[in-house]
């Protein structure tokens, strides 16, 4: 089905009507089902006060301003947004509270839009590796095991390194995903160095001539020195091998953690320079206003978004759809 949501004339600055492409997938819940909890917070709430006022006065901004707020949105973003609002509004752009959920929704499209990146394996590197970072708990192991069965249904040969040997349940998690997917997994006993096994993980896969290597690695807290430190230790191996290598340091982070999720994506960024973010557990918070935070403080493409138990819930990141189903005209 398509849905209607709108954008900004980059020209006019004039909102236009857009109709977005329909990406869901048969047999696959919509988006707008999943994100219940974000469109109550967010979306809920804005018709609310929009319908509650017959005209824009200061009040009626501020309450706007205190729901992006309060919805996770960041307080980077929220001002942006409340500038470019009232700036519309000076300028008669807009002219009255009808006129501003649709603003709302163009603002957040417009904030949003440049992190719609997909992941696109280049085949030229074989193999290509992706090196998975994130504190523990945020669904790291799991999105690996969801990644290896999408790859391998695009027909791309997939091999996993179970670089967290600070956990025996994450090695043991890794191996149950190899085991289901039959993808082979490189491991060591808890408590090897991890960068070791990423090193014979690689030096495997050039072997077998495999098209992707998925490395998972520990999650203790972000906060911890010894952490990042290991990070980049595993990232320095990894370029020793493949001077290109890896081409894509996947952050996992958990929605449900909202604004922290953003220190984590800064901590982690300026270790060892995240390429992409894969944002999980989307459908059971109301935060996902999150992502715009994300968009707005780091500019870091968000490649997937999690919003259930199989592997087809990790869908790529598609702008339009997300704030149509947090934030729908009808």
């Amino acid at each position: 089905m398509f849905r209607i949501f709108r954008k900004k004339n980059k020209q006019t600055g004039e909102l236009q009507d857009v109709q977005l492409r329909p990406v869901e997938q048969a047999g696959v819940d919509p988006l707008e089902k999943r994100l219940e909890d974000s469109r109550r917070v967010i979306g809920q709430r804005l018709m609310a006060v929009f319908s509650g006022h017959s005209d824009i006065n200061e009040d009626l901004l501020e309450e706007l301003e205190t729901i992006l707020l309060t919805a996770d949105v960041g307080v980077n973003a929220s001002l942006e947004i409340m500038a470019n609002l009232r700036a519309a509004i000076t300028n008669r752009s807009i002219k009255d509270p009808q006129s501003l959920l649709p603003a709302v929704q163009a603002e957040l499209y417009e904030l949003i839009m440049p992190s719609e990146q997909l992941l696109a394996v280049d085949t030229s590197h074989k193999p290509f590796v992706i090196l998975m970072v994130g504190i523990n708990g945020a669904g790291k192991t799991t999105t690996i095991g969801k990644l290896a069965q999408r790859f391998q249904e695009e027909d791309l040969s997939v091999m996993l390194a179970a670089g967290d040997t600070f956990r025996a349940a994450a090695v043991e998690q890794l191996k149950s995903w190899g085991d289901r997917n039959d993808v082979p997994v490189i491991a060591q006993g808890t408590g090897a160095d991890s960068a070791a096994v990423i090193f014979d993980a690689l030096q495997s896969a050039i072997a077998r001539n495999v098209d992707v290597l998925i490395a998972d690695t520990a999650g203790r807290l972000h906060t911890q020195t010894n952490l990042m430190d290991e990070l980049k230790k595993i990232r320095r191996v990894i370029n020793r091998v493949d001077p290109g290598a890896p081409h894509e340091v996947m952050l996992v982070v958990d929605a449900g953690t909202g604004t922290n999720a953003l220190n984590q994506a800064r901590n982690f960024n300026e270790a060892v320079g995240v390429t992409g973010i894969t944002i999980t557990k989307l459908d059971g918070t109301a935060r996902g206003g999150m992502l715009f935070a994300i968009a707005s403080e780091l500019g870091i493409p968000i490649r997937f978004i999690g919003v259930g138990e199989s592997a087809n819930d990790l869908r790529p990141f598609d702008a339009g759809t997300f704030i149509n189903a947090i934030l729908p005209l009808d």
